[in-house]
């Protein structure tokens, strides 16, 4: 019996596909689409874009200056843990900051950082109060969960959320090799 490569072929390329396709509508209807759903309704959330891997799940948001970001940060976890099992969130907050919040941020991290590394979470408002005399009309607004710090600066129309986690990843020695 001689086999003829046309259909073996066919029947490869058909098979393949449909794996392929079945998986990738799979992993954009039951898992992307919820996510995104669960973003565009969430006050405050200008834009956003899920990204998946095999161990984390990518929210990039971008907030308007009413956004509760701590809010929607709940919202987001709770509802990866729903569909994406084990995978971490990870979050990246985009808003409408300016070069001054910019830099007005820069001048304040150290003692931020210090208040983060010595786990004394009640230095940072004091200390981006004290600060904030710096630059003109800026109000300054903090919260604080079991996981996360979260700053939020606003400058007349120009906001900046900023998520501190609470417990940073650690840097191992490095070798002097």
């Amino acid at each position: 019996m001689k086999l003829k490569p046309v259909p073996i072929v066919l029947a490869i390329v058909l098979s393949g596909s449909l794996l392929f396709g079945g998986w990738f509508a799979y992993h954009s209807v039951a898992m992307e689409n919820p996510l995104n759903q669960t973003l565009a309704g969430a006050p405050g959330v200008e834009s956003s874009e899920v990204k998946l891997t095999d161990d984390k799940t990518v929210f990039h948001v971008k907030l308007g200056i009413e956004a509760n970001v701590r809010e929607i940060v709940h919202e987001i976890q709770k509802k990866n843990a729903e569909v994406a099992g084990k995978r971490a969130a990870e979050i990246r907050v985009t808003s409408n900051t300016s070069p001054e919040l910019d830099a007005w941020w820069a001048g304040t991290l150290f003692g931020v950082a210090q208040a983060m590394e010595t786990s004394q979470y009640a230095q940072i408002p004091v200390t981006l109060e004290q600060k904030a005399g710096e630059l003109a009309g800026l109000t300054v607004q903090t919260e604080m969960d079991d996981s996360n710090v979260y700053v939020r600066l606003t400058e007349g129309e120009h906001v900046k959320f900023i998520i501190l986690p609470r417990n940073p990843a650690r840097m191992g020695v490095w070798s002097n090799d």
